[in-house]
């Protein structure tokens, strides 16, 4: 009794395991079409990310900002060459149907950190939210 207790533990982990891997790799899949998108100024890309409501929330000149991602994406994106710089998934943290993700964005002479909250809708993980720091790199200070 106490084996057959141990192995459907043991399977319902797994299970679930599994299953926080499969979510893991399409919030990874999800955050690469916005990295991927903006590295190529391909907005068809990028957009596969956002959800259609989702809002980027950030400060300029100290000023806090509310716009919609999309649009703020669509118009200041213009198809050209790729764009010079690096980006890295920092982290992914998956909790049910919710999500985050940390993302670095390196150019010659800052960096973006983007921090982006996912929801899975209707089976499909979305950006629903970003914020984001732009921060300058020490050789750019100097």
């Amino acid at each position: 009794m106490k084996l057959l207790f141990a192995l459907s533990l043991l399977l319902t982990i797994t299970m679930s395991i599994k299953a926080q891997e499969s979510d893991y790799t399409l919030v990874e899949k999800t955050v690469q079409y916005y990295l991927d998108g903006g590295t190529n100024n391909d907005y068809e890309t990028l957009k596969k990310a956002f959800h259609e409501t989702a809002i980027m929330r950030y400060l300029k000149n100290g000023e806090y900002k509310e716009v919609n991602a999309l649009e703020f994406f669509k118009k200041g994106m213009k198809p050209g060459p790729k764009q010079n710089r690096k980006t890295k998934i920092d982290y992914i943290n998956i909790t049910g149907h919710a999500a985050n993700a940390k993302l670095e964005i390196e150019y010659p002479t800052f960096t973006f950190i983007d921090y982006m909250n996912l929801l899975k809708i209707n089976g499909e993980w979305k950006v629903v939210s970003k914020i984001f720091y732009k921060k300058m790199n020490e050789a750019a200070e100097k």
